[in-house]
């Protein structure tokens, strides 16, 4: 069976220009209307997604006051709709106030047949892209959820979220190990909410943020007088999430002097404050992440070996977002449906240059980093689609590493673009084959000669 041709509505009084738009659009199924009343009857039931609309209707042939109340009638019924406007009368005047009030383009008479034409196609998949942005954004992180609250649909992601899941349960350390931006923090929460500790304080401190004179403080704790400034007892972050979960985000840069305090309390469970003489017993569990190579620092001396066990009993890798495929326009679509209901309702998704845009980057910042660039878009967009202009990507900077080898960048190519591929088809052989214009034997050997995971 054929596909059903989209419908058309044409709004226009003459009757020699009815039958010959009629007849020139023969790829639409053009419905024709002469007054407000046909119009309306045929936009509640024919659904058109294009309207043209003469603004000189009867009763007011002359004038345009008809073809505003049109027009208005149908930006109430149904706002998406592109409608493109045609008068004789003041046309560049009408036609701008035509566009205030919502219409989508405008032509002048007398008729150019092709003209239109273009600007009516040209509207008909501004339309079809508009609609496939509302249901991709309306589902936008559905079903792509894991550790309750991370987004992802990448098996390199998934992979890190049922490990976590696993030892969640249990009482080891945990090291989460990533560049900065690839969402160690929520990682770290998604443990603490699977475990069963989940009801305690989750409580999370940036070793790398606080000056090093006040780091033992706000880890340990104070005495009343135990220094200048110490006007009561206070608990440090240890014993504020006893029971719970403790996130030491940027361990590396803890120094040598308290890495020996926190050792203690890791082997002990017990701590003293600053001041204090009393040691209290605390059930606090340790997760800690960095993006320094601990390793290289045990060699240099400026992170002990011990503690680093201690710390590393389960060590789990984030990947960066480049080695995510899928993840970056997933999660950009999220990003934009919250930004755009926050700072600019009237944007509803991406112009296609973006998305090819976002998927092509390599996101050195990784999510933090995609984060900022969807909401200055936001921002700045002037129509209802994000551009890859308003990403502000400097020119050239998508141009990949220097390889001098034509068969390693063939293979590196190929991997990159089927992993998307089967990312954006949810791992589906069939589906990814048809997006890469291929056969599944041919891809299949692919999978096989690149070694390639597609499992969800």
């Amino acid at each position: 069976m054929a596909d059903k041709k989209p419908a058309l509505l044409i709004v226009e009084d003459d009757e020699g220009l009815q039958a010959q738009l009629k007849w020139a659009y023969d790829d639409f199924n053009v419905v024709i209307a002469g007054t407000r009343e046909q119009a309306i009857t045929a936009l509640r039931s024919e659904m058109p997604a294009v309207v043209t609309l003469d603004l000189g209707l009867p009763p007011d042939p002359d004038g345009t006051r008809e073809g505003f109340a049109v027009l208005d009638a149908i930006m109430e019924l149904k706002p998406d709709t592109k409608v493109i406007v045609a008068s004789g009368h003041g046309a560049r005047e009408s036609a701008l106030h035509a566009i205030e009030r919502g219409a989508y383009d405008f032509y002048q008479k007398p008729l150019d047949i092709d003209a239109l034409g273009l600007i009516v196609r040209r509207a008909f998949n501004l339309h079809k892209i508009e609609a496939e942005n509302r249901r991709l954004l309306a589902n936008a992180g559905k079903d792509k959820t894991v550790l309750g609250r991370m987004i992802t649909g990448a098996p390199e992601m998934v992979k890190v979220a049922r490990t976590i899941e696993r030892v969640a349960r249990t009482s080891v350390s945990v090291m989460l190990l990533g560049a900065s931006g690839t969402g160690k923090e929520l990682l770290a929460r998604g443990l603490h909410d699977a475990s069963d500790r989940a009801e305690q304080p989750f409580v999370a401190i940036n070793c790398a943020a606080i000056p090093e004179n006040l780091l033992e403080s706000e880890l340990f704790g104070h005495e009343k007088g135990a220094f200048t400034g110490a006007v009561k007892t206070t608990e440090g972050k240890i014993e504020s999430a006893n029971g719970g979960t403790l996130f030491l985000d940027e361990v590396g840069d803890i120094p040598l002097p308290l890495q020996v305090k926190l050792l203690r309390f890791l082997q002990e469970r017990t701590i003293e404050r600053i001041g204090g003489r009393k040691a209290i017993s605390v059930d606090t569990r340790i997760v800690c992440a960095t993006h320094q190579d601990l390793e290289a620092m045990i060699t240099a001396g400026t992170f002990r070996e011990d503690l680093f066990y201690r710390l590393a009993e389960i060590v789990v890798r984030i990947p960066p977002l480049a080695e995510r495929h899928g993840d970056a326009v997933l999660l950009a679509k999220v990003f934009l449906k919250r930004f755009a209901g926050e700072m600019n309702p009237a944007v509803t998704g991406f112009a296609p240059d973006a998305l090819a845009a976002i998927d092509g980057h390599d996101w050195p910042g990784n999510v933090r980093e995609l984060e900022n660039r969807i909401k200055r878009a936001v921002i700045m967009a002037d129509g209802k689609l994000v551009a890859a202009a308003d990403l502000d990507f400097e020119d050239g900077e998508e141009e990949e590493s220097d390889i001098l080898n034509l068969k390693s960048a063939r293979e590196q190519a190929d991997r990159r673009v089927i992993r998307h591929a089967l990312a954006r088809s949810e791992g589906n052989i069939s589906s990814t084959a048809k997006l890469l214009g291929i056969s599944r034997p041919t891809l299949y050997d692919l999978i096989k000669q690149y070694d390639l995971d597609t499992s969800t």
